[in-house]
């Protein structure tokens, strides 16, 4: 039996249904689906994801047997019409449509009123007794023909229409009468003949070939290979090709089209949404040629059609139990349902839809938790605009995709690209975007346009990146030639800041400043719900009061990292800093030869005794100097530190706090500028040029495998003793003001178990005397941060002595491949553009080497010390598909940015439902 490629729907019944997506598309699998429920469907059939997997497979040939499966279904689609491709009594048009198994809006080819030619013209003039709507359906078949098939410039067909349209002196294509639109034909006819060295075919059958061929095409076109990387799209066989019979939109006052959403996509309101256009097809929507009317004047236009449409919405929304995107065509009073596919959303719209849903009972909290994607709450907990700024307010447009956004304009997507690349914040302002602007509209803050709606490609795709979008804005006007905008006499050019806000449609000038948002309602109610199903805890990485109170009001359970480092850098403490480092080298060196010479004191005959005598006393007087300047700046630092711990710990409350003793490499702290350099001698009271020789001196060849984190402890223990030092002051302050503190230190960079062994040994000296000095007793813990593939292969060993292990996953990244996390830039992208990567390893765990480190690492841990604690502290912390990984290998905590931490609470949650047996030991 040869396999089955072409699916038919039509009449009420269907040969697929929705589970079949993977197959049909999704398009066409909810064709089938709204067929067999028994709404009004126009009739057509499906050409499988298959035959694309086969057409790309087979150097670009169909697989056998296709085309008479296409031209047994066109027959039984003419039979039930009663009409006949490209006949010239009653011909039947049909469009042509992409459609994959994942939702790719714009990204891929249409082709609308397919089979005209001069003989079915006349036909559907006899028909309809409709001349100038079959005109118009033939020159928008040419221009979408030539545009989608052949490759013409859609401008080269709109130049011409801007031209008759400003000879008639009228504003809308709906103002032009039969005869100016038949001779657009001729000149639309010219323009493809002129640019394809052919003419344009009047077979219809040879039309429809070069259709599907072309649809097939462009699942590899720029756009869509760009949507399916940003969107991380992957397995798809494909794209399907949908043949469906053509119902118009624009046969005159009684007839429309339309895009509508079951709820407001935006806001998230159990309100009806949408746009509709008179006399018009479903292209003007969505492409903003026309400024649409709002759904909610069909009923008054046409309230028994209305009626009908909020019946079927209602219908779809509660069969496919979540918000619908729905496409319709009304052709003389006559609803048909063109497409419905699962709603793209914001944010704000995601969590009330899921919140709402399961209130009504319609979903599960289960189902609830899964319907939010983690990364799109990035999109709720940045700031908004602060509303006591004041806005030079010049102009207002749709608020067509809420938010903030303040950038530099441009005016095309290159230049977007371009300028992000140099970390400039950019708006995109275009007349209307269009697919090929994908890259553009990805690295801008904003967009804003002149044309389209509130369902225009802007709207749409700018909602689903969670961009600010200002659509619709008329009183602009664009010149791209001179790169300016102008409005209301003043001039706005390229490189000039502006501010848009996608939830009023204001569009201001400059830059104005912004607020936090702040986080409840149905937000809180989802989080709650993710909160009660999660196995893994959340902690923050914070290293300020200000970073952990944040971080505490969205939910973390603690901080996982603080880095001691990030507090040097304060102007009333580098200088100290600054001065330890210069001075230590001498105090260790001078150090070890006093060591030295006491041995050879202790051992020297009587006539050497005397010259070591007076070289001991020479090289203690030489110690003073440098060693007054160490102990000095430790003493400063000391109360600093402790001040820092202090407010911390009181906003962590009865939260765990893991602070990591000093880690970088020391020269990081030094001055480089001469004049810095010269402001440090002035005040260490020593010449320029030692300080340049201690800078150079400390200069290290690779400073990342070099003297830094526990080798520091190790080489220089007076600053580990003086971090733990304030770390037990401070924990012993705040218990006496009643504040509930769980210190946790955390010793970087461990490769050994000597190593820790030394240190922890330390740890527990200072902290011992520090609690006998103050009569007090706290709870701490100390641990060790595994970011060397060395600690993970002894992780037994090192858990005998560490009570809890953090992965620092940036690090480990770092020594796993041996990439440069700094340099990366210059070859990663290319490394994933040819496959060697599919993604850039700092930003997304790499499970398959790094990842299988950590499971190494948690399980010889655990072998040694069952009830091991273990979370990881590297940016993938908060990130989605790490945070799975986590929890499938048994993590006690993810540790992430603060605004990251609602993005894990739920990637969490997710995971539980996902995976539900966790060995995560909390």
């Amino acid at each position: 039996m040869s396999p089955k490629y072409v699916y038919f729907f039509g009449n009420g019944t269907a040969e697929g249904n929705a589970t079949m997506k993977h197959r049909l598309g999704g398009k066409g699998a909810n064709l089938a689906e709204m067929t067999n429920l028994g709404i009004p469907v126009p009739p057509g059939f499906t050409i499988s994801t298959e035959v694309c997997d086969a057409y790309y497979k087979n150097n670009l040939q169909y697989p056998p047997g296709l085309e008479k499966d296409i031209e047994q279904n066109l027959s039984r689609l003419e039979k039930l019409m009663g009409k006949k491709l490209g006949d010239a009594e009653n011909p039947l048009l049909v469009s042509v449509r992409s459609g994959a198994a994942a939702s790719m809006p714009g990204m891929m080819d249409t082709v609308l009123n397919l089979g005209l030619n001069p003989d079915a013209v006349k036909g559907l003039i006899k028909k309809t007794g409709n001349e100038r709507f079959a005109w118009d359906a033939y020159r928008r078949f040419i221009t979408m023909f030539g545009d989608v098939v052949m490759g013409v410039e859609r401008h080269d067909f709109e130049e011409v229409l801007d031209q008759y349209k400003k000879k008639a002196r009228v504003k809308n294509d709906t103002d032009l009468n039969a005869e100016q639109l038949k001779n657009i034909v001729e000149d639309f006819k010219a323009i493809y003949k002129k640019k394809t060295k052919e003419s344009f075919p009047n077979d219809p059958h040879a039309q429809l070939d070069k259709a599907i061929q072309a649809v097939f095409s462009s699942w590899n076109n720029p756009r869509a290979v760009k949507y399916r990387q940003l969107y991380e799209i992957k397995g798809l066989l494909g794209t399907a090709v949908n043949v469906q019979a053509m119902v118009f939109g624009n046969m005159g006052n009684h007839s429309a089209t339309g895009v509508c959403f079951t709820r407001n996509p935006s806001t998230g309101e159990n309100k009806f949404y949408g746009e509709f256009l008179i006399n018009a097809q479903g292209e003007d929507v969505v492409a903003g040629i026309r400024t649409p009317e709002p759904i909610t004047n069909l009923e008054k236009e046409m309230p028994v059609v209305y009626e009908q449409l909020v019946k079927y919405k209602n219908i779809l929304e509660k069969h496919f139990r979540d918000v619908q995107d729905i496409e319709f065509t009304i052709e003389e009073t006559k609803l048909y349902m063109l497409q419905t596919r699962t709603g793209k959303r914001t944010a704000r719209a995601a969590v009330k839809f899921a919140v709402d849903m399961a209130s009504e009972n319609l979903i599960d909290k289960n189902i609830a938790i899964t319907r939010v994607d983690p990364n799109q709450l990035d999109q709720l907990l940045h700031p908004t605009f602060d509303p006591k700024a004041k806005r030079e307010v010049i102009a207002v447009g749709l608020p067509a995709s809420p938010g903030a956004a303040t950038g530099k304009v441009v005016f095309n997507a290159e230049d977007a690209e371009k300028l992000a690349e140099k970390h400039e914040k950019v708006i995109l302002v275009r007349k209307e975007t269009s697919p090929e602007d994908i890259g553009g509209m990805h690295v801008s803050k904003g967009i804003l346009t002149t044309r389209g709606g509130m369902t225009s490609h802007a709207a749409v795709v700018a909602r689903g990146m969670g961009k600010c979008c200002v659509a619709g804005c008329g009183s602009l006007n664009v010149d791209y030639k001179s790169q300016t905008f102008k409005v209301n006499g003043k001039i706005v050019k390229k490189g000039d800041y502006i501010s848009i806000d996608g939830s009023t449609g204001e569009v201001m000038l400059g830059q104005v400043p912004t607020v936090e948002p702040k986080l409840s309602g149905d937000f809180a109610t989802l989080m709650e719900w993710a909160d009660a199903v999660r196995k893994l805890k959340v902690r923050t990485n914070g290293d300020t009061p200000e970073d952990a109170k944040r971080a505490r009001e969205l939910g973390a359970e603690g901080i996982g990292l603080c880095r001691t480092e990030h507090m040097f850098f304060g102007e009333n403490r580098i200088d100290s800093v600054r001065q330890m480092i210069i001075a230590a080298p001498d105090v260790r060196n001078l150090k070890a030869k006093i060591a030295n010479l006491e041995k050879e004191l202790a051992k020297a005959a009587n006539n050497r005794a005397g010259e070591i005598k007076k070289e001991l006393t020479q090289t203690k007087n030489e110690l003073k100097g440098p060693l007054s300047l160490y102990t000095s700046a430790l003493r400063n630092l000391l109360p600093i530190q402790r001040r820092d711990f202090e407010q911390i710990f009181k906003a962590m409350d009865g939260l765990p706090v893991t602070i990591r003793l000093l880690d970088p490499p020391l020269h990081e702290f030094l001055p480089q500028e001469e004049y810095n350099q010269k402001d440090i001698a002035k005040k260490m009271k020593i010449t320029l040029k030692e300080v340049q020789d201690k800078v150079s001196a400390l200069h290290e060849l690779n400073p990342m495998l070099g003297h830094r984190g526990c080798r520091l402890g190790v080489t220089y223990p007076e600053i580990y003793d003086m971090q733990v030092q304030a770390i037990i002051e401070a924990a012993c302050a705040m218990k006496k003001k009643g504040i509930t503190v769980y210190p946790e230190i955390m010793l970087p960079i461990i490769s050994t178990e000597q190593e820790f062994i030394i240190l922890k040994d330390a740890v527990h000296r200072v902290a011992k005397e520090v609690l006998q000095k103050k009569g007090m007793e706290i709870e701490y813990k100390v641990g060790t941060m595994i970011e060397l593939p060395r600690a993970a292969l002894i992780a037994d060993k090192i858990a005998k002595h560490a009570e809890f292990f953090s992965f620092g996953t940036n690090d480990l990244t770092q020594m796993t491949f041996g990439f440069s996390r700094d340099d990366v830039g210059s070859f990663v992208p290319e490394y994933i553009e040819k496959g060697i990567l599919e993604k850039d390893p700092f930003q997304i765990l790499d499970q398959e080497g790094t990842g299988q480190l950590v499971e190494i690492g948690i399980k010889k841990g655990r072998t040694t010390r069952p009830d091991l604690k273990v979370g990881i502290c590297g940016e993938h912390g908060g990130n989605p598909q790490t945070i799975l990984f986590c929890h499938k290998i048994g993590m006690s905590y993810v540790s992430c940015s603060p605004f990251r931490v609602p993005i894990a609470r739920l990637a969490a949650a997710q995971a539980s439902l996902q995976q539900p047996v966790s060995k995560a030991t909390v």
